[in-house]
C-alpha cells in the first residue's frame, strides 16, 4: 500500500486515470481494484492503522463519520477532503446584536438647540417627535412661536437584532454601577453591627462579668451569637458559639420509647409514624396522651369513603357499572336509593310481623320516669313543696337571630297589629326598619287617627242637630194645629203655601249641585283626555327617535347619559301601553 496518507479517495482515482492517459469528458466507471483499494484505506483509517485525512484547515476528519455526511456534493468544489460544507456559512450567518448593545435612556444634552427648527415638534421643540407624540407639559404658547427654552433630542436608538437568549435576558440594559448602592447598604449595616458588638463587649468588661469571648470577624454570621435566645428545640453551646436547630423538640419523648416490647405498635422508621397506641390499656391517662396515627387517619370523612368504596365495589359485582372515582353522583344517588330501599323494606317486615302476630301497644310504651316513677333528674324543693331549682323550662332558640334591636327599637317587627297591619310596639310603627321615635311617636299617631274620628263625630253632630230642628218644627206645627183647632183656614193655606215653597227651594238647590259635579266631571275628562292625547303624541315623538337613533350608525350615535329619569304619570303609563308594539299578536302587522 504505496497511497499517500492525506489524499481523498476521488483524488486517487483521478490520478490513476491520468496516468492511464484517459480524458474523456465523461468519467470513467471505478474498476474493481479501485473500489478495493479505497475500502482497504477505509478500514485502515478506522482501525486506526492508518492516519485519518486532514481538511484544509488542518484538522482531522473523524473516519467513523457516514460517507453521506463527509461526502462533499458535486456543485461545492472541494478538492480534498473536508467537512466545511456540513459547519454553517459565514455568508449565509445573520449578525446579531453585541452583549453591551441596548437602548440608550433619556436625552441628549450635549447638543441643546437655540432655535426652532423646522419639522421639529411645535410644543417643545424636539427633533426626534411630534407634537402628537410630546411626552411634555403642553405649553400656552409652543416653541415653534415663541423659539425659547427649546428641550434637547432624544437619543437616536440602534436597531438591534436580538438572538432567542437575547430577546429573553432579564438582565439587558441593566447597570452594574446600580448594585453599588446595594453593597454600600450592607456595608453600613454590618458597620453598624460590629459597633453594636463593641459597645455590648466593653459594657460587659466594666461592669465584671467574665465571659469569654473570641476575636469578632467581619464574615461571622449573626445567628452564631445566640446566648440569650430562650428556644426550644436549640441548642447553644457559648464556647465554640454554635447553634444545633433540630427537626422536634428534644423534650418530647420519642414515639418508639414510649414502649419497648416489640410486640407492641408497629412504628415505621421511614414515615416516622407509629400506627397504634403502644401503651394501650395499661391506663386512662396513656390512652388519653397518645392514640397514634390511624386514628388521625380514620377522622373526619374517611370512613365515609371508605363506605362508598365498598358500596361501588359490592354494586360492581352485582353488575352495576359504576366508580367511585370517575361518577362520584352516580354512585351517591344509588347509595341513597338502596338505603331507602332497604328503610321501606325493614318498615314493611315490621309491621307484616306486628299485623301477624301483634304487640303493637308494647312499643308505644311510656317513658320509664312514669314506669317507675322517679327519675335520675335532680330538684330542689322549699318547706312548702314549691321547685326552687332544677325545673326550669329550657329556652327555646330558632335558627334565626334573637334579641336584635336596630334602629333603636324595644320591641320587634310584628309585636303590634292593627287594622289588618303590623308594626312596632314601642313605638306604634307600621313601617319596617323605620327609626323608633319612642312615646313621641305614639302620641303623633294617636293624634292623626283622631282626626278623622273628630271630622265623623262633628258630622254625626250636625246631622243630629238638623234633625232635632226638623223634629221641633214637625212639634212645633202639630201643636199649633191642636192648640188653633179653631183658626181659620187662611192661616193652614198659609203654611201649605210656605212648605210648598222649601221643597221648590231644596229642588232647585239640588238641581244646581247636580249641575256643577256634572260640569266638574266633565272638566276632569276633558283634562284627563288632554292629558292623555299629550302623553300619546309624546310617545310617537319618543319612538320616532329612538327609530332614528338605531337607523344611525351607532358611532356616531350620541349618548344618553344625561336622561332626565323622573317617575312616569299614569298618562305616560297608559300611552305606553297603548302604543306598545307586541310582536306576539297575530294582527300585529296590520297595525301602522
Amino acid at each position: 500500500m504505496d497511497q499517500p496518507k492525506n489524499v481523498p479517495l476521488s483524488e486517487i482515482l483521478k490520478s490513476k486515470e491520468s496516468r492511464d492517459g484517459v480524458e474523456d469528458d465523461e468519467p470513467k466507471k471505478k474498476s474493481r481494484e479501485d473500489w478495493r483499494k479505497a475500502k482497504e484505506l477505509e478500514e485502515m483509517r478506522k482501525a486506526g492503522t492508518a492516519p485519518a485525512a486532514v481538511d484544509e484547515e488542518g484538522r482531522d476528519i473523524n473516519p467513523h463519520i457516514p460517507q453521506y455526511i463527509s461526502a462533499a456534493p458535486w456543485y461545492y468544489g472541494s478538492s480534498g477532503p473536508t467537512l466545511k460544507h456540513q459547519r454553517p456559512q459565514p455568508e449565509k450567518q445573520k449578525e446579531f446584536s453585541k452583549l453591551h448593545e441596548w437602548y440608550r435612556k433619556g436625552v441628549d444634552q450635549t447638543k441643546v438647540a437655540t432655535k426652532y427648527r423646522k419639522g421639529a415638534c411645535t410644543n417643545c421643540g424636539a427633533m426626534t417627535h411630534k407634537a402628537k407624540e410630546c411626552m411634555d407639559r403642553p405649553r400656552k404658547i409652543g416653541a415653534k412661536y415663541t423659539g425659547a427654552a427649546i428641550a434637547p433630542d432624544e437619543y437616536e436608538q440602534p436597531n438591534l437584532s436580538l438572538d432567542f437568549d437575547g430577546k429573553r435576558d432579564r438582565w439587558a440594559g441593566y447597570d452594574p454601577s446600580e448594585h453599588r448602592a446595594i453593597v454600600e447598604e450592607y456595608q453600613k449595616i454590618e458597620e453598624a453591627k460590629r459597633e453594636m458588638r463593641a459597645q455590648k463587649l466593653s459594657a460587659e468588661v466594666k461592669e465584671g462579668e467574665a465571659v469569654e469571648h473570641d476575636d469578632l470577624d467581619d464574615d461571622e454570621d449573626e445567628d452564631k451569637y445566640v446566648d440569650e435566645v430562650d428556644m426550644p428545640g436549640t441548642k447553644v453551646d457559648s464556647k465554640q458559639r454554635i447553634t444545633v436547630r433540630n427537626l422536634r423538640i428534644r423534650e418530647d419523648t420519642a414515639k418508639y420509647l414510649r414502649n419497648l416490647d416489640p410486640n407492641s405498635a408497629y412504628y415505621d422508621p421511614k414515615t416516622r409514624s407509629m400506627r397504634d397506641n403502644p401503651n394501650a390499656g395499661t391506663s386512662k391517662e396513656n390512652d388519653d396522651e397518645y392514640k397514634g396515627e390511624n386514628f388521625v387517619r380514620f377522622t373526619g370523612d374517611t370512613g365515609k369513603h371508605g363506605q362508598a368504596q365498598l358500596f361501588a365495589w359490592e354494586a360492581y359485582e352485582k353488575g352495576v357499572d359504576v366508580h367511585l372515582l370517575a361518577e362520584p353522583t352516580k354512585l351517591e344517588m344509588l347509595e341513597r336509593e338502596y338505603k331507602q330501599h332497604k328503610e321501606e323494606f325493614k318498615g314493611k317486615v315490621k309491621s307484616d310481623v306486628l299485623n301477624r302476630y301483634g304487640g303493637e301497644e308494647h312499643l308505644d310504651a311510656p317513658p320509664k320516669a312514669l314506669l317507675l316513677a322517679q327519675t335520675e333528674d335532680y330538684v330542689e324543693y322549699s318547706r312548702t313543696g314549691k321547685i326552687l331549682k332544677g325545673a326550669e323550662k329550657p329556652i327555646v332558640r330558632s335558627k334565626y337571630e334573637e334579641d336584635i334591636y336596630p334602629n333603636n327599637h324595644t320591641s320587634v317587627w310584628g309585636s303590634f297589629w292593627k287594622d289588618g297591619q303590623w308594626g312596632y310596639k314601642c313605638c306604634h310603627s307600621f313601617i319596617k326598619n323605620s327609626y323608633c321615635v319612642g312615646e313621641t311617636g305614639r302620641i303623633n299617631i294617636g293624634k292623626v287617627e283622631a282626626i278623622p274620628n273628630q271630622l265623623e263625630k262633628d258630622s254625626e253632630a250636625t246631622e243630629e242637630s238638623n234633625q232635632s230642628n226638623k223634629d221641633q218644627d214637625k212639634t212645633q206645627s202639630s201643636s199649633d194645629s191642636s192648640s188653633s183647632t179653631s183658626s181659620s183656614e187662611d192661616d193652614s193655606e198659609t203654611t201649605k203655601k210656605e212648605a210648598r215653597r222649601k221643597k221648590k227651594r231644596s229642588k232647585k238647590k239640588k238641581r244646581k249641585d247636580l249641575k256643577k259635579k256634572s260640569r266638574a266631571e266633565k272638566k276632569s275628562k276633558e283634562s284627563e283626555e288632554d292629558k292623555l292625547k299629550i302623553a300619546l303624541k309624546k310617545e310617537e315623538e319618543q319612538q320616532r327617535e329612538a327609530e332614528r337613533l338605531l337607523a344611525m350608525d351607532e358611532r356616531k350615535r350620541p349618548y344618553n347619559s344625561m336622561y332626565d329619569a323622573k317617575k312616569l304619570t299614569d298618562e305616560e303609563m297608559e300611552a305606553y301601553l297603548m302604543k306598545k308594539r307586541r310582536e306576539e299578536d297575530p294582527m300585529a302587522q296590520f297595525l301602522s
